[in-house]
């Protein structure tokens, strides 16, 4: 059997489309409190501080690409859940539905202003639980 050279070593960041840089900018940096690490020089486009995730927030039409909202959420780690999603209602985020409790974790889920899906998460459960057992 053949060996394979590993390719991939890492993630260095994944991109949020937008259509409105500006806008998008003010909503990660402000709204949810990440840290701004860069602009992509004059583009409409930055990178956000997640603490072991960056993300890129891209005006897609500025760089040829079609807007389109991603609906499976980003899942943002939260250390105190019920505190964490006051804090961010207080903020102006509109959860959606009921707080998610599979058996390990919470989940609540809510949308940046382009409608791309997002949510909060935290693990209460060891980490070799599973749901249900």
């Amino acid at each position: 059997m053949a060996t394979r050279t590993q390719v991939i070593s890492g993630t260095d960041f994944i991109t949020v489309s937008t259509k409105d840089y500006e806008r998008a900018a003010r909503f990660y940096g402000e709204t949810l409190g990440l840290e701004f690490s860069k602009r992509w020089g004059d583009m409409p486009a930055g990178e956000f501080e997640t603490g072991n995730l960056t993300i890129a927030v891209m005006q897609s039409d500025a760089f040829g690409v079609e807007f389109r909202a991603n609906n499976h959420p980003i899942e943002f780690h939260v250390d105190e859940f019920e505190a964490a999603k006051a804090e961010l209602e207080s903020r102006g985020i509109e959860f959606k539905g009921e707080t998610l409790d599979s058996g390990v974790c919470y989940q609540a889920f809510f949308s940046d202003p382009d409608g791309n899906a997002l949510a909060i998460h935290h693990r209460y459960a060891a980490a070799d639980a599973k749901p249900g057992g």
